[in-house]
């Protein structure tokens, strides 16, 4: 009788540590590959790293367009820049300009 005793509180045992090694893997595996863990962490790092450099990117268009913008300010107007933008939206190229293909690759 006592070894049938024994033997349960030995199965007993290993029943709770298996439950309880259970737990702690799954824990420990969502705290790795969860919506919230370590990879997903990892992953958001990356994704503001890529956004801060197209904002940066963005930022620097805009200085450029800022600045174009303000050459064609009717105080002070660089007259190579109105004729040269005149130029490109209109599509039109006066008889004596040199015109300069690239060659498409």
């Amino acid at each position: 009788m006592q070894t049938r005793s024994r033997l349960r509180s030995i199965f007993t045992a290993l029943a709770l540590y298996a439950v309880a090694g259970g737990v702690i893997a799954y824990f420990a595996y969502h705290a790795y590959s969860g919506d919230h863990g370590i990879m997903a962490k990892r992953s958001y790092e990356q994704d503001a790293a890529q956004l801060e450099a197209e904002l940066a990117k963005l930022k620097a268009t805009r200085i450029a367009i800022e600045h174009k913008v303000s050459l064609l300010d009717a105080r002070r107007l660089d007259p190579d820049l109105l004729d040269e933008e005149g130029r490109r939206q209109l599509d039109f190229v006066h008889q004596k300009d040199l015109v300069l293909l690239k060659p498409t690759r």
